[in-house]
């Protein structure tokens, strides 16, 4: 989240910019923050559940500037991203279990799920900070993610991030990946990257 300042002696001036996300998406975003605010009893903010929700949806999708974000919201730049936090909290909240995501497609008969990982590239940092996201086997700067699918490309389960330098290996044996597919009694599909610590009942690299 970009935090510089306004331009000085800008005159203020608010735009109107489309943002590429459904209705659904907006709706599910404002329901987890009016819940949320049900459940604090917070009798009154300055802004409404669905307010709030666009402003973070638009500072996730567009990497919009904190302090632009909130002189067009008549909020404070600390304000906005307490928003932002607070929904990738919720969000994160209801992101499934992977033990429980593998047992549910067991039960659903499923055999296999798909495993693959992904680098989420991000702009490059300064400093020290910068080397831990940047990813030799992509030569760029991220973050990394390891996804499962059902057999038809559904997404069922994400990891959380993690430095661009990791590798996908040490990435899924953070998470026990291997041990869970054996305990759910599936299989994986993956690339030969990853064939050397799947040891699922099927695995086909």
């Amino acid at each position: 989240m970009k935090k510089q300042p306004p331009a000085g002696g800008s005159p203020g001036v608010v735009y109107q910019v489309r943002l590429p996300v459904s209705k659904r998406t907006v709706d599910l975003v404002a329901g987890l923050i009016r819940r949320r605010r049900k459940q604090l009893g917070t009798r009154w903010r300055k802004a409404a559940p669905g307010t709030q929700a666009i402003v973070v949806l638009a500072v996730l999708r567009h990497d919009q500037r904190l302090a632009d974000m909130a002189g067009g919201n008549a909020v404070s730049a600390a304000t906005v991203r307490r928003w932002v936090l607070e929904v990738l909290d919720l969000l994160a909240a209801k992101a499934p279990r992977l033990d429980r995501a593998l047992k549910k497609i067991a039960r659903s008969g499923g055999a296999v799920v798909l495993l693959d990982g992904t680098l989420v590239r991000t702009r490059r940092r300064t400093g020290a900070a910068n080397r831990k996201n940047y990813s030799g086997k992509h030569k760029a700067h991220g973050l990394l993610f390891l996804a499962l699918t059902d057999e038809k490309g559904n997404l069922i389960w994400i990891s959380s991030a993690r430095p661009g330098r990791a590798s996908e290996i040490t990435a899924a044996r953070h998470d026990h990946i291997t041990a869970h597919l054996r305990e759910a009694g599936l299989g994986a599909l993956a690339d030969l990257g990853s064939s050397a610590w799947t040891t699922t009942p099927t695995t086909i690299p």
